[in-house]
């Protein structure tokens, strides 16, 4: 078995696996070093969280994590939170930087006696729709090496080989620009809200989101085509403090900016999810905008579903998991892009594209501001967006 991509889905794919007796190897086109530091979101909802429990993965997690289930939303009209624990489900998110759980799901898999080759680029996968796939490499020292299994888990994103690889007569790419663009941002301080933070304001959206007790990730909306180093330091923390209106609400922590990064909320999606012996998790099978936190859930409930799907049919001989498993996993995937998009349109003012003389910025900002009195006064819509926010 061949897994591309030591991400969150192609770890525990490879966890899952070898904790049945299945002989697999990962192979990652990063260093280790890279792998255990990108930074990415650290909201994981409570799917994930049993995942990680039902497989004994969740030891640092519980050890590190912390428990979250507010958020607040400041507007024009004042300010109002959520407890979203206590709604709907009463599902609340665990805060835990991706990185940590890659960390640890990594450590477990090594120290297990699992097979990973770092700097091993996947170039593409051959013979996909026969019973004995392979997968062409560059080795660290530019060699070209062929890998070759029963079957091939595409973990490795959005532009990996197993995405490039997959026929073109037979599948389908569905793909939506939201036409917002966020600045992303990494800072040296600690949480200024005990909540996650959505602004919506004139100058745009703003956003507070934990990721430890000392790091706090910001998100402006920004404008496209504009560096990411644009503005100084102190521009960037005077926007934010009229965005989140500290002036009203209490001042923003600052601290040194760690880390920027510009990205345009699009999303996209790929079908079917299975192309013979190959098969697509993670980012490799969809994207979407992070205004809901939906990525790295959605990875590792794809990466269960095909993990428990690839015993039956390698220890079993049971193939009903891996045939079913494309339309199971697309229907959790267009639930998350869908509460993906309605939360998009709450937080953003009209796309550019959209406005015009005929005054559709009014027109957006009206549904806009209903939609949050609505939030604030509602309890079924609470309800519904408490079990939306957390589920995937």
């Amino acid at each position: 078995m061949v897994v591309l991509g030591a991400g969150p889905a192609g770890l525990v794919v490879g966890l899952l696996l070898q904790a049945a007796g299945i002989d697999c190897v990962i192979l990652e086109r990063a260093s280790r070093t890279h792998v255990q530091t990108r930074a990415r979101a650290g909201f994981l909802a409570p799917n994930t969280v049993r995942v990680l429990e039902r497989h004994d993965l969740a030891d640092g997690l519980h050890r590190d994590g912390r428990r979250h289930g507010t958020c607040e939303f400041r507007t024009e009209d004042g300010r109002f939170r959520l407890d979203y624990g206590s709604l709907g489900q009463g599902g609340q998110h665990h805060v835990y930087p991706q990185q940590n759980l890659v960390t640890d799901l990594l450590t477990r898999y090594l120290d297990s006696g699992g097979r990973i080759r770092f700097r091993t680029e996947g170039l593409a996968v051959r013979d996909a729709d026969s019973a004995r796939p392979s997968v062409t490499t560059r080795e660290p020292d530019g060699r070209p090496t062929r890998w070759t299994a029963r079957y091939v888990a595409g973990c490795d994103g959005r532009h990996g080989a197993a995405r490039r690889s997959l026929p073109p007569d037979t599948v389908r790419h569905h793909r939506h620009d939201h036409g917002v663009t966020w600045l992303g941002l990494l800072a040296a301080t600690p949480p200024s809200l005990d909540a996650v933070g959505y602004a919506i304001h004139a100058h745009g959206f703003a956003g507070h989101m934990a990721r430890t007790a000392d790091v706090t990730r910001y998100y402006l909306q920004w404008r496209r085509g504009t560096p990411a180093d644009a503005w100084p330091e102190q521009r960037v923390w005077d926007e934010l403090d009229i965005r989140m209106r500290a002036a009203d609400h209490g001042p923003l922590r600052r601290g040194a900016l760690l880390e920027r990064g510009v990205f345009d909320l699009t999303c996209d999606v790929v079908e079917p999810l299975r192309h013979g012996s190959l098969f697509l998790a993670g980012d490799a099978a969809s994207l979407l905008a992070p205004a809901a936190a939906k990525g790295a859930n959605l990875a590792v409930l794809e990466a269960e579903i095909l993990a428990q799907a690839l015993v039956d049919a390698l220890a079993r001989g049971d193939t009903a998991g891996l045939d079913a498993y494309s339309d199971r996993c697309l229907a959790h995937i267009w639930r998350a892009q869908e509460f993906t998009g309605w939360m998009t349109r709450l937080l953003h003012a009209a796309p550019e594209q959209d406005r015009g003389a005929g005054g559709g910025s009014f027109f957006h900002a009206a549904l806009q501001r209903s939609r949050l009195n609505s939030l604030r006064t509602s309890r079924i819509h609470q309800d519904w967006f408490a079990e939306n926010y957390v589920g995937v």
